[in-house]
């Protein structure tokens, strides 16, 4: 399994950035997918999934109606598009797939900073 998470930047409350995820290294279409975040000085939580087929499952009630996963299975890759930013969504931002490996794994992550 290999999974690159990009995308994150520094960005002002308000503003919109698009995560991705490009996944390797197994059959990306029959598994869901979903996305972390890390906050600094919390626990890792579980954000968005999606499933093989491109139901949205809402974990975060925090990023109902501002966050939008999606899937594009030709590319290997999940997205996480991200509008109307806050400060509390900054966090390291990781994807994963479900039901996870058979070992701990995590990719490198994407660092999403929202501040003024």
């Amino acid at each position: 399994v290999q999974l690159v998470e990009s995308g994150g930047a520094l960005v002002q409350p308000g503003g919109s950035l698009r995560l991705s995820c490009a996944a390797s290294g197994f059959t990306f279409t029959n598994y869901d997918m979903r996305w972390y975040r890390h906050p600094p000085g919390k626990e890792r939580e579980l954000v968005q999934g999606i499933t093989s087929t491109g139901s949205v499952i809402n974990f975060a009630d925090s990023v109902k109606g501002r966050f939008t996963i999606s899937r594009d299975n030709a590319k290997n890759t999940v997205y996480l598009q991200m509008n109307n930013l806050k400060p509390e969504d900054t966090a390291v931002y990781y994807c994963n797939r479900f039901p996870p490996p058979p070992y701990e794994y995590w990719g490198q992550g994407t660092q999403v900073t929202v501040s003024s």
